[in-house]
């Protein structure tokens, strides 16, 4: 307890007393060995950036932070940690700019945020507290990668990457907008470069099975649903004109469309694309393909767009009826999805169907939509026969029966189901039927098959930077790996990792355990070397080594290789990872952070498991969590979880907006900073206010004058339990008689507060609050167990002045280790209701009436009600309608 004797909450004062005495008092740390039942509430850990914390971060915190108090108060061991996602791209660029290394800026970053994290008052276990740059951390990292890469699951190759010449580095795609850098917003460009990649895409389907047996919201599910991609259909082969060139693989989900296909499409990175490009047209196509380098996928897919392309000057030939089928490279065509070609039909497909407008090419209907009556439809293809090749597919009218069968020029093209014409030995078939035969058909003449296709693509996993986890890989000859596998035999991938440079092929020679963590050296630059590789190439004394095969010692080649036969030459590999291989499995770090043996102990992965509740924002939606849940079932399958998915409970936060509407931004000048509010109005009231402002997960304007209110309320709640005097109000006393309004309303409170804690429907918790704090004002007594019930029921949401006030009231111990308050059901029994009275169906007044009224004494209590008796006098009753405890509704005439 302070020594204050402010009548006013000195928040300056209580709030740094409590945040120490909790650090002090280690009151929120969680015992791995502890015989009560777990509780893990984990936030997404943050990026410490250099502009520290805005309100958006608390916002989540606080939630969190609330739970993991209720749950503490109701008996759980709760494990609440919190770390830092600290590699990435700015502290890169800091450090090319100041000089300064990387990990300097970070630490000072972190510090500001942890600064600003514990004024905050979350209760964290900083015990726990991890870095992702720390090499107790990344040595795990690194380990986790060997183990994709002894599962053949890690691979290189040259990939067409977004190159940022200005950056000197690769992007994913998600860090390019409208073909400029996210970061600094420079051009970029494509380019192949040798990189390492995971093969998510092996995953592919347990990704995607196991959606149903998480609880996330369902936006989300969709969201990862749609980035996975799972299409059933068919892969076709179209021999091609010149017999020579082979043949032309394609995937559709709509074989039963393959007699409409009336041109073919190639990406411009298709592999095809020089062999198939007449003299004639390559000019055109080589200045097509440029252009193309500098589009981002979502533009290149974009519907809105006006469609691009070039003829190749070569054909195809159509399976099923030999037609000959012109070859154009379109940008709408994506080299990562299917085969990175496509057999074109635009009567049923929307983006072909312009592409051919475009480029006046034909468009033949190869399905009739049916909109209500299909064998009558059947019937009519039967006797009508087929329609002409040369219909455009656009409107559709209706015969008598209100079948769709004819078409109009004005319409685009018709996507849906229906029946087959034009389609030779299809004709009059449904569309799944139709699938059915057309696959079987092919597959039977050796032209294609019934496959399964993703959109989800492998990860690509480098990053030519020097701040990020170095990989443990080391590139040797085909000589000296032969020796090290004699060395090492079955730790190596019976299938070797390799890539060619300068004719020579090179392999990938893993460290072995003992040898983890490698560091990163000290660097003279960290600009990257501009050729494709990192700042790393530079540093010929790390980088060109002898390396012990056996126990992964390394001595810099410059010095004589030493003795003994397990000594290689190699060269060590000059990628770095991403930022997200930290943030793939840390929430797994923190069940047993110090172990220098695992990942965590066997009995700490059964304990904590997996969160019980994560929570972030809706951003991370797509790959963060679908990276985590990658990573997560590859160490379930290695038997070092024991789950097959890691966050069983998903929750996002909303955004909060700035006052002007619109997302905060440094740019905009609305960005709201914590510290600030916690100076002006304190911790509590900062906390009390972000989750006042609306339900959590719904987007929210900051108001700066809302939090005004939610401070007079934490005032209202200290004069409330403190006199004028500085001491305890003394009309809360072991021995007061308390208004039974009081103690009613007090119960109901302790019920609803539990219950929407429980729901994360905080604001209206807080409301309940408010409702209470009011009724004590205006009593004239209460008793210091109520009131001690009260605190205890803000505690979670306040925690400062609730620790304060239960000091001053003779509470024993931390406010926070006090067993949460039950609700008496006897003490929420009410002996009287509201009752509303209609006459006709309209509001005539109200009354509280006794608890089990019958109808007849409702009707006479309506009669004697000054309010109703006006509307019924003179007029004569035909019907009652009555529901006990709600309504009474006369109908008169």
């Amino acid at each position: 307890m302070m020594a204050t004797k402010c009548t006013d909450y000195n928040f300056h004062e209580i709030e740094p007393h409590w945040q120490s005495f909790w650090e002090q008092n280690g009151s929120f740390r969680a015992e791995n060995n502890s015989a009560q039942q777990k509780y893990y509430v984990l936030d997404m850990f943050p990026y410490p950036s250099g502009a520290g914390l805005h309100i958006g971060h608390p916002e989540g915190y606080t939630a969190t932070d609330i739970l993991a108090r209720y749950k503490r108060a109701r008996g759980f061991n709760v494990l609440h940690p919190i770390g830092w996602d600290a590699f990435g791209l700015p502290a890169e660029q800091h450090a090319v700019k100041t000089g300064t290394h990387p990990a300097s800026n970070t630490q000072n970053n972190i510090a500001n945020f942890k600064r600003q994290i514990k004024a905050l008052g979350f209760s964290y276990d900083w015990d726990r507290e991890i870095d992702t740059t720390d090499p107790k951390y990344f040595r795990w990292t690194q380990w986790i990668f060997l183990q994709l890469f002894q599962r053949g699951l890690a691979y290189v190759d040259e990939r067409p990457v977004w190159w940022c010449p200005e950056l000197r580095t690769v992007l994913a795609n998600e860090e390019v907008v409208d073909g400029k850098s996210e970061v600094g917003g420079f051009p970029v460009e494509r380019r192949n470069l040798r990189q390492w990649v995971l093969r998510i895409t092996a995953y592919a389907e347990r990704l995607l099975a196991d959606l149903k047996d998480v609880d996330w919201p369902d936006s989300t599910k969709r969201m990862q649903e749609a980035w996975i991609g799972r299409s059933e259909g068919a892969e076709i082969r179209f021999d091609l004109e010149n017999p020579a060139q082979g043949q032309l693989k394609i995937f559709t989900t709509r074989p039963d469309t393959l007699f409409g296909c009336t041109y073919m499409v190639l990406a411009p990175e298709h592999p095809l694309v020089a062999t198939l490009t007449t003299a004639d047209h390559r000019a055109e196509v080589e200045a097509y393909r440029k252009k193309a380098a500098g589009k981002s996928d979502l533009e290149r897919t974009d519907l809105a767009k006006d469609k691009s392309g070039v003829f190749s000057g070569s054909y195809a030939i159509n399976p099923v009826n030999g037609a000959r089928v012109p070859i154009w490279i379109a940008d709408y065509v994506l080299m990562g999805y299917g085969t990175g070609a496509i057999m074109a039909v635009p009567g049923h497909d929307e983006r072909d169907y312009e592409f051919a407008q475009q480029f006046q090419l034909p468009i033949v209907q190869v399905v009739l939509p049916v909109t209500k009556n299909f064998d009558q439809a059947k019937q009519y293809v039967d006797e009508v026969g087929r329609l002409k090749k040369s219909m455009m597919i656009c409107g559709w009218a209706e015969d008598a029966d209100g079948n769709v069968v004819g078409a109009t020029q004005e319409s685009k093209a018709f996507v849906g189901t229906g029946i087959a014409v034009n389609s030779d030995f299809l004709d009059g078939l449904s569309t799944a039927e139709a699938k059915r035969q057309i696959t079987a058909d092919l597959a039977q003449r050796g032209r294609g098959q019934a496959t399964v296709n993703y959109k989800l693509r492998d990860w690509l996993f480098s990053r030519q930077r020097y701040w990020g986890e170095p990989f443990p890989i080391v590139w040797v000859s085909a000589a000296d790996y032969a020796k090290a596998k004699a060395i090492r035999g079955g730790a190596l991938p019976s299938q070797p990792v390799t890539f060619t440079q300068e004719g020579e092929q090179q392999y990938a020679l893993p460290l072995p355990d003992q040898a983890l963590p490698l560091e990163l050296p000290q660097v003279q630059s960290y600009l990257p070397s501009g050729t494709g590789e990192s700042p790393l190439a530079n540093e010929t004394e790390w980088l060109e080594i002898w390396f012990n095969a056996e126990t992964g010692a390394a001595v810099s080649a410059s010095k004589p290789k030493p003795a003994g036969d397990a000594w290689v030459r190699g060269r060590r590999e000059t990628n770095t990872m991403p930022q997200w291989a930290g943030s793939c499995w840390y929430y797994l770090r923190f069940l047993d952070p110090r172990n220098p043996h695992a990942i965590a102990s066997p009995a700490a992965l059964r304990y904590w498991g997996t969160p019980d509740l994560y929570v972030g924002g809706a951003e991370h939606a797509v790959l963060h969590l679908l990276y985590a849940r990658f990573w997560h079932k590859v160490l379930f399958d290695l038997g070092v979880v024991p789950t097959a998915e890691p966050f069983r409970k998903l929750f996002h936060q909303g955004i909060i907006l700035g006052e002007d509407g619109e997302k905060m931004s440094k740019s905009r000048g609305n960005v709201v900073n914590p510290d600030t509010l916690i100076q002006s109005h304190g911790t509590d009231t900062l906390r009390l206010y972000l989750m006042f402002l609306g339900p959590l997960e719904a987007m929210k304007p900051w108001n700066p004058r809302g939090i005004e209110g939610v401070h007079r309320f934490l005032q209202k709640v200290w004069r409330a339990f403190v006199g004028p005097d500085g001491q305890p109000n003394p009309k809360i006393r072991d021995d007061a008689t308390e208004p039974a309004s009081l103690t009613k309303l007090l119960h109901e409170t302790i019920k609803k507060v539990g219950g929407k804690i429980e729901e994360l429907r905080f604001n209206t918790a807080i409301s309940d609050l408010m409702v209470l704090a009011n009724a004590i004002q205006d009593a004239p007594a209460m008793s210091r167990q109520s009131a001690r019930q009260f605190l205890q029921l803000l505690a979670p949401f306040a925690p400062h002045i609730a620790e304060e006030l239960w000091s001053r009231h003779g509470g024993e111990g931390s406010i926070m280790r006090a067993a949460w308050p039950g609700f008496d059901a006897a003490r929420l029994a009410t002996s009287e209701v509201k009752l509303v009275f209609q006459v006709n169906g309209k509001h005539r007044g109200d009354q509280l009436v006794p608890v089990g009224l019958s109808q007849e004494a409702a009707l006479q209590i309506a009669r004697d009600n000054s309010r109703v008796a006006p509307h019924l006098e003179g007029k004569t009753i035909k019907r009652v309608v009555y529901v006990p405890g709600k309504i009474l509704n006369i109908v008169v005439e």
